[in-house]
């Protein structure tokens, strides 16, 4: 089912707008229809604020205009729409509104027309104040901007107050909270009067308040008194804002080398001079190799020219240590030529396998004839049968 209203909203150029799209408005459109259909009733049961999702577009374009942005934070919240139009932003700006109900699937659609005017009044005199504990859904609402605006009041001893402007501090560059309790967006507020600055805010501009910021990261000289804590300010993020003084001109670029004048035609050389490059040449490619060549020479004469040979070590060594070492060699020449003699002794009966190794043939003890005085009986008979003689005769 698609339902298409229109509503018109008005404006100012420097004004802060809001438009909160509440979701009992769009469900008390189906209300008849959902009463009268009995078998909605009885699968779903009484009539509740159900989850939605909105989606807001420009008619006829994919996206808001550039001043306004939107924002709902879960399905089973309000969305916003909010910003702050500039002078070239003046004139109608028509927004689609498309509903989805996320319990029932239904569609709706409205569309919402903004009239841009000139601004009313002007508000020379502009603060800036960070709220580190806050979420750009919670400082949306009316209630809460009382609340801001009450203490700001205090501060700056005036109730002309106005809000020109809210913006999350992620779209100022901030990072995005850990998902944990206690972790927050932040949220900068701006608001103006045609009143000058406080005593009290005045300090935000002092050399005292920037140093103290620096070393510390917390100013300790604020008078703000906060109704509740979450919309307590930072005051080392804090600006003020004086538009009352006229903004100088940027000043023109001073001519001079490679700043032309004023109605000059450049017209770039069709060929380059001739440049030499055998200096380049002889840093980049002769020195590395004359310095590798060099170091080279050092190395050989290292390993090669500085070796003592054997007798000059000999000579420095003492006859006790040359004494341990020939007697060291001689015994393990010793212990070789030993070991190399056990070749031809005949291998000792218990290390003998219990078949052929060639060819791995076992054959059963009953099964096959051995001579008491044979060297081939197996130790397991001879273990066996203890009156057998082993030894050759």
């Amino acid at each position: 089912c698609l339902v298409v209203n229109a509503e018109i909203i008005n404006t100012s150029v420097g004004q802060l707008f809001v438009y909160e799209l509440k979701r009992e408005s769009f469900q008390s459109e189906f209300r008849t229809f959902q009463t009268d259909f009995i078998p909605y009733l009885t699968h779903y049961g009484p009539i509740t604020i159900h989850p939605m999702a909105f989606k807001c577009n420009k008619e006829k374009a994919p996206d808001l205009p550039r001043w306004l942005r939107f924002t709902q934070r879960n399905t089973s919240d309000n969305g916003f729409l909010y910003g702050t139009p500039l002078e070239e932003d003046l004139g109608r700006n028509t927004i689609e509104i498309t509903v989805v109900n996320k319990q029932t699937y239904d569609t709706f659609r409205e569309r919402l027309v903004i009239n841009v005017t000139t601004p009313g009044k002007e508000m020379p005199y502009q603060a800036e104040f960070f709220i580190p504990l806050r979420e750009i859904e919670k400082v949306l609402p009316t209630t809460i901007q009382e609340d801001i605006m009450k203490d700001v009041q205090r501060m700056w001893g005036t109730e002309n107050l106005e809000f020109v402007n809210i913006t999350s501090a992620l779209d100022r560059g901030g990072r995005v909270p850990l998902p944990l309790v206690g972790h927050h967006e932040g949220v900068y507020v701006k608001l103006g009067t045609e009143q000058y600055f406080s005593k009290c805010l005045l300090r935000l501009q002092s050399p005292g308040h920037r140093l103290e910021c620096e070393a510390t990261g917390k100013s300790s000289g604020d008078c703000s008194v906060c109704s509740y804590s979450s919309n307590c300010v930072d005051w080392c993020k804090s600006v003020l804002i004086d538009l009352s003084r006229p903004v100088l001109p940027t000043p023109a670029p001073t001519p001079g080398s490679g700043v032309l004048d004023v109605g000059d035609f450049y017209d770039p050389p069709e060929s380059l001079p001739s440049r030499d490059f055998l200096a380049d040449y002889l840093v980049t490619v002769i020195v590395p190799l004359v310095v590798a060549l060099i170091l080279c020479l050092i190395l050989t004469y290292i390993m090669c020219c500085r070796r003592e040979g054997v007798d000059k070590r000999d000579a420095k060594t003492p006859e006790i240590q040359l004494y341990h070492q020939r007697a060291i060699h001689s015994n393990t020449d010793e212990l070789r030529n030993m070991a190399g003699g056990r070749r031809t002794v005949p291998q000792p009966l218990s290390t003998l396998p219990m078949f052929n190794g060639r060819t791995g043939e076992r054959m059963p003890s009953l099964q096959r004839p051995y001579r008491s005085d044979s060297s081939q009986i197996p130790l397991i008979m001879a273990q066996e049968d203890p009156n057998t003689d082993t030894l050759p005769r």
